[in-house]
């Protein structure tokens, strides 16, 4: 009998710690998988840099230009990393020199190996953040690629994406074109790549639609204007682009820029809030109205105004959009889109 009251009280003293232990550091299984649930997909401070290409004399010493190149990057990245970004992204080919004959870039390339991609893990690593380096680079079987390298925050190769559509000049020039697309599933949500002339080609763009990504990154030395927007808004995510020596965005869903580069800094950095999902105002209008007068400041409703979509975005931090959307029964605009088509389908004579 005594050790019966012993093992009861030792059992009880045992579920009293637990408890104490889940409200104080939050370790209780149900409390985890929903903060993992509702924080994978939260906000992320972004930030992109696009300076012009370092101008190299055409008989400087190729090791020379590693380490001016190295140097050119702490500069740039000095910038930005006060802010603490979870993300840095730079432009295509960001430590290729420019002045150098196609045969000195090349001697270039061969010393500098992988000492810049070093650096730049050096300070993913430091600073506990993702950064997408874009550069071209020579693979195992010889041939050279232009590719975005994702380091995450250990400084460790999360993820390689090599450009689909090298421009023909590229190709003459020895550039293999990429098969597919990549995507690397972050702590803060699904990234995508493009570079430079991808952004023209929708064999591209439809990959990314499919594969519902939560962000684009676009490294180029080609702006691309209106394609961005056009992504952004076709993707249904958001799109930060890195463009050398032009303007630098971040673009919502709905293809507005939120954040821009100027023509006195290179550089821009902004919050993003990825726990957002597009729909039409068509058939939600109550709906809708039912959403803010619930939620109030906890939901964003964003109307661009003309497009006849909306942007919403969960500002909750304990319930995600996709929950919000659930409870009132909101279509989203590729749902809404789909019965459209097959209601047209139904009705053709």
């Amino acid at each position: 009998m005594k050790a019966s009251v012993v093992s009861c009280y030792c059992s009880f003293r045992v579920f009293l710690l637990s408890v104490l232990w889940c409200l104080v550091f939050g370790h209780c299984e149900g409390a985890a998988s929903k903060e993992a649930e509702v924080g994978a997909k939260k906000s992320v401070k972004i930030a992109t840099i696009g300076p012009r290409s370092v101008a190299v004399g055409s008989n400087t010493e190729p090791k020379k230009i590693v380490a001016r190149m190295i140097s050119h990057w702490e500069g740039r990245f000095a910038q930005v990393l006060p802010d603490k970004p979870d993300l840095i992204v730079v432009p295509e080919v960001c430590d290729r020199p420019a002045g150098l004959s196609g045969e000195k870039v090349i001697e270039y390339y061969r010393a500098r190996k992988d000492l810049v991609r070093g650096f730049f893990a050096k300070v993913a690593r430091e600073n506990k953040c993702y950064i997408v380096y874009s550069a071209v680079r020579e693979v195992a079987d010889g041939s050279w690629r232009n590719s975005c390298v994702m380091l995450d925050r250990k400084g460790n190769v999360a993820g390689v994406y090599d450009k689909n559509h090298p421009t023909i000049g590229e190709i003459d020039k020895g550039i293999v074109p990429g098969g597919d697309i990549a995507i690397v599933d972050c702590d803060f949500g699904r990234v995508g790549f493009a570079i430079c002339f991808d952004l023209n080609f929708d064999e591209v763009r439809e990959k990314y639609v499919k594969a519902k990504c939560d962000l684009i990154v676009f490294s180029s030395v080609y702006h691309g204007g209106l394609m961005q927007s056009y992504w952004a808004y076709s993707c249904r995510c958001h799109f930060v682009g890195a463009v050398a020596g032009l303007p630098c965005e971040i673009r919502n869903p709905l293809g507005e820029v939120v954040a821009a580069s100027t023509n006195y800094f290179d550089f821009a950095v902004a919050t993003v809030n990825l726990d957002c999902r597009l729909a039409h105002l068509d058939y939600n209008w109550g709906k809708l109205k039912d959403l803010k007068k619930k939620y109030g400041s906890r939901v964003t409703i964003r109307d661009p105004g003309y497009l006849g979509s909306i942007l919403i975005t969960s500002e909750d931090e304990e319930i995600g959009v996709d929950e919000m959307i659930s409870e009132f029964d909101i279509e989203l605009l590729d749902d809404y889109f789909g019965r459209a088509l097959d209601y047209r389908r139904k009705h053709l004579r």
